[in-house]
């Protein structure tokens, strides 16, 4: 059984804006260059592993950006009178306590800087709060 979503559109648009906010986090304007120094990886590294894959890594992006839109949406069903800022509270909640816990575990395990876990997962929480708020106010 499919759980009901209110609004199927803002589930599609809440995935676009992930996907771009993505585009926009790891790009020389934000966060890119710190990145590829905590990953020990070059812009050549990156040249040369894109290829004929890129274009699926991207639709797989999309599509991951997707299905945490949705999953917020029926988290945010069984909430009533939702407004922005209750939306931004239930994506922060959610980031708290699935994706920020979760990969704080794993880094304090993966021998990688505690800088590249704030870049990664500082993209998600803005993530979740975005999606919150757009998922809450456009029923």
């Amino acid at each position: 059984m499919i759980p009901y979503i209110e609004n199927y559109l803002a589930v599609v648009i809440s995935g676009a804006v992930i996907f771009v906010l993505g585009g926009l986090w790891y790009s020389p304007l934000l966060f890119a260059k710190r990145w590829m120094a905590l990953m020990g990886i070059t812009e050549a590294d990156i040249q040369a592993g894109s290829g004929k894959s890129m274009p699926l890594r991207y639709l797989a992006v999309f599509l991951c950006g997707l299905v945490s839109a949705w999953v917020l949406a029926i988290i945010e069903n069984h909430f009533a009178d939702l407004t922005a800022l209750r939306g931004a509270m239930i994506g922060a909640c959610c980031w708290l306590g699935f994706a920020g816990a979760t990969s704080f575990g794993t880094a304090l395990f993966s021998m990688k800087p505690k800088e590249l876990w704030l870049i990664n997962s500082g993209y998600n929480l803005v993530s979740f709060v975005l999606a919150g708020v757009i998922l809450a106010v456009w029923r």
